[in-house]
């Protein structure tokens, strides 16, 4: 564990994690009313499985998986069904979602919390808890777990890579699980091996959490299988592409999964998921969160049942100051302005950060034509030429767009960060990127008449 593993290029920015890592995780309560979207992760919504006036418990099922790649949602409290309505979540949209009452009982479903041995089971087996509890990438993506650890050449695959590293500033959501909750995660990650029997495991964690590392290294000790990687402290190490290069050396693009390279990658909050459903039959529905910045009043991270509303997680953490000027849904480098906290905490959700000042909103005022420094180009984790991406952006050539790369950019908004003339080149190839799918999508369409 001496050597400080990496990728190529990438930025240093604020940390901003002294505000909330030495706070530890305190649980928040449930709210009289919790709102359940149906699409909280990658792939197809989930159909729900109840209706208005149906009294549901903690721990229950209200809406299936509505496709391979989907999840099931499962209730946080007991309580009954208002109704299925629209509601808004924090991406802007409009979602269909389960509304319950919390009736403050709490009563949970029959098996809820049973020990299960993992001994007994098969690798079909644990595979099926994992799809069936509804477990999605909790470090932000929301890619169905379940459908992760299945894929076609599973006897290929002989890593198993532990993303630890929380290279975002300011959460240390993933920090405090690594210190307080180290044996929830081997024994997540000993169930994973166990359906990835060539696998070996790597936790990857950055080396600004020292004592992080120091713990889940000792933890570790314990199953010969598995094994700590140290990590230099640069953004953004816990990119799925970098990650990988940086342990294994292999690369991957966008038309690639990680498992085309025989590797798997897991966070560490869904290590600590995927020990509870298998070992205690607890679905996701709960999950752990920072809320933090400078514009809050009282920094800290928090477990939170799903479902409950982002303004009340807020007051419950005691609120933000009068400077406050904006809200960030994650990280300020890869996180969602929030134009609005009343939507649901859902499966990835990772932090609240109130901000006294709004960089971006800062920088559009101070923007200038790009001078051609070539910064962009030095800290692209992708080793991509952000400068001539934005030059066919702005002449509406998304066709040439594409053809130089920009379907591998990972919107890590490095460029961004690096530029000096303040372009906001992240959020230009997110439109160009959402274009070339749109139209991408319109040809096979074409293709299928």
């Amino acid at each position: 564990m001496g050597v400080r593993k990496t990728f190529r290029r990438g930025v240093h920015p604020k940390g901003g994690k002294e505000f909330s890592k030495d706070v530890p995780i305190r649980e928040i309560p449930a709210e009289d009313v919790m709102v359940y979207p149906l699409s909280q992760h990658i792939g197809a919504p989930a159909k729900p499985l109840v209706q208005k006036g149906d009294r549901v418990l903690k721990g229950q099922m209200i809406a299936e998986a509505g496709g391979f790649i989907s999840v099931p949602v499962y209730s946080s409290v007991s309580g009954t069904v208002k109704g299925i309505e629209k509601r808004l979540v924090v991406s802007g949209s409009q979602v269909d979602s389960i509304v319950v009452e919390n009736d403050g009982e709490y009563e949970t479903t029959e098996n809820y919390g049973y020990e299960n041995d993992i001994d007994e089971m098969t690798a079909d087996e644990v595979v099926g808890i994992i799809k069936n509890a509804g477990i999605v990438g909790l470090g932000g993506a929301g890619f169905p777990t379940g459908v992760k650890i299945s894929p076609k050449n599973a006897n290929d695959i002989d890593y198993l890579i532990i993303n630890g590293a929380e290279c975002e500033p300011y959460l240390t959501s993933d920090y405090r699980l690594m210190m307080e909750r180290p044996e929830e995660i081997i024994r997540g990650v000993q169930a994973l091996l166990k359906v990835l029997p060539k696998a070996h495991a790597i936790i990857g964690i950055e080396d600004n959490k020292k004592d992080a590392l120091d713990v889940m290294e000792r933890m570790a000790r314990i199953d010969d299988r598995i094994d700590t990687c140290k990590l230099k402290t640069k953004y953004p190490q816990g990119g799925e592409r970098q990650l990988i290069y940086a342990i294994t050396g292999r690369k991957i693009n966008s038309k690639m999964l990680p498992a085309d390279k025989g590797v798997v990658v897991v966070n560490t909050a869904s290590c600590v998921a995927i020990f509870e459903a298998v070992y205690r039959n607890i679905p996701l529905i709960h999950k752990v969160m920072t809320i933090t910045g400078d514009a809050v009043n009282e920094p800290q991270n928090v477990d939170v049942p799903l479902g409950i509303s982002h303004s009340y997680l807020l007051e419950q953490c005691g609120g933000a100051k009068d400077s406050v000027v904006k809200f960030i849904s994650g990280g300020p480098m890869m996180g969602m302005a929030m134009s609005t906290l009343d939507v649901p905490v859902i499966k990835t959700s990772s932090s609240i950060l109130a901000m006294s000042e709004d960089d971006v909103e800062a920088a559009a005022k101070i923007e200038t034509a790009c001078i051609h420094c070539g910064r962009c180009v030095a800290v692209c984790p992708q080793t991509l030429v952000p400068q001539m991406m934005g030059r066919c952006i702005k002449a509406g050539d998304v066709e040439r767009f594409g053809k130089i790369g920009g379907m591998e950019c990972i919107e890590c908004g490095c460029c961004s960060y690096g530029c000096p003339a303040k372009i906001p080149l992240t959020q230009m190839f997110k439109l160009g990127k959402a274009q070339l799918r749109e139209e991408a999508a319109k040809a096979k369409s074409k293709e299928g008449k």
